[in-house]
């Protein structure tokens, strides 16, 4: 059973994703006219049933309200009982109310980690300030109390941040951290994706940081195996098949790609010996499933 680590869901009636029902705007990843619509976990299941997987990692995707949006999760967890559903919810860890927040979501059976962005992408990450957060001395903090909770963090950053963000992460050993989409290499000229794998060795240097390889097609709209294997050998070779782990970040990547070639090109680009490890072990281990 392979195990998706890194997707989506929503339902426009239930909860309210400002971000993505903003009319007319192009973002990074693309053209979101064709997701503004109800994605449930029956049509997600469906294309990944089909080859293969048999559990799922829900990520937290720009609720207006997080709370009713992990507790929409949680809801969909307990109608699907034969799919393994976990989530990883938001929580700003600078809050000054973080301990009840993290409190009540850990009431939440399906709950395992928490993802605050830190990056997105250069343009938006301009206007949006949260790159400031690696400077922040409660969001240190915040990082130390998930591990003490036993709950993860999800990281999504840019490149350039890498760095930074690995002097922040080395002081909480104790949280387990998962780099969201490999690390957002977003420059794809070869001088770029050099810089980018030199700064990601300051995280897979890191041992209880793992690496997702997920949403490579946000930034290369025409992606292809070809065009994206640096990457993933390049995440492989430093972290190890033990901490990489498979995400299909749909519904976002199926602007750039059916799930169906998303996944037979990382399967492709991922030696043989690496793929229980890539498509489950790493997943099934890091999110406690199952």
């Amino acid at each position: 059973m392979k195990i998706d680590a890194h997707h989506h869901l929503w339902d426009l009636s239930a909860v309210n994703y400002p971000w993505l029902m903003e009319k007319g705007a192009v973002r990074f990843f693309g053209d979101p006219s064709s997701i503004q619509r109800n994605y449930l976990l029956p049509e997600f299941r469906a294309d990944a049933e089909a080859l293969g997987f048999g559990a799922s990692v829900h990520i937290q995707v720009g609720a207006a309200d997080p709370w009713a949006e992990a507790q929409w999760v949680q809801s969909v967890a307990a109608q699907f009982p034969d799919w393994p559903l976990v989530q990883v919810a938001f929580c700003d860890l600078t809050a000054t109310d973080l301990g009840s927040q993290l409190d009540r979501l850990q009431t939440l059976p399906s709950v395992r980690g928490v993802r605050q962005i830190i990056g997105r992408a250069p343009g938006e990450d301009a206007s949006t300030g949260t790159n400031s957060l690696l400077k922040s001395p409660e969001f240190l903090a915040g990082l130390k109390q998930l591990g003490t909770r036993g709950l993860s963090f999800d990281l999504q950053l840019l490149p350039e941040l890498i760095s930074d963000a690995a002097d922040v992460f080395a002081q909480a050993p104790e949280t387990q951290i998962a780099l969201c989409h490999a690390g957002s290499p977003y420059d794809r000229t070869p001088q770029g994706l050099q810089r980018w794998a030199d700064e990601l060795t300051a995280l897979s240097s890191l041992p209880h940081v793992c690496c997702k390889l997920s949403g490579l097609g946000m930034f290369d709209h025409n992606w292809s195996a070809e065009s994206v294997a640096p990457i993933v050998s390049t995440c492989l070779s430093q972290f190890g098949a033990e901490r990489c782990m498979f995400g299909s970040n749909f519904p976002v990547d199926s602007l750039t790609s059916t799930y169906a070639d998303l996944v037979s090109r990382h399967q492709e680009l991922a030696p043989n010996s690496d793929q229980e490890d890539v498509f489950r072990n790493t997943a099934k281990r890091f999110y406690r499933i199952g």
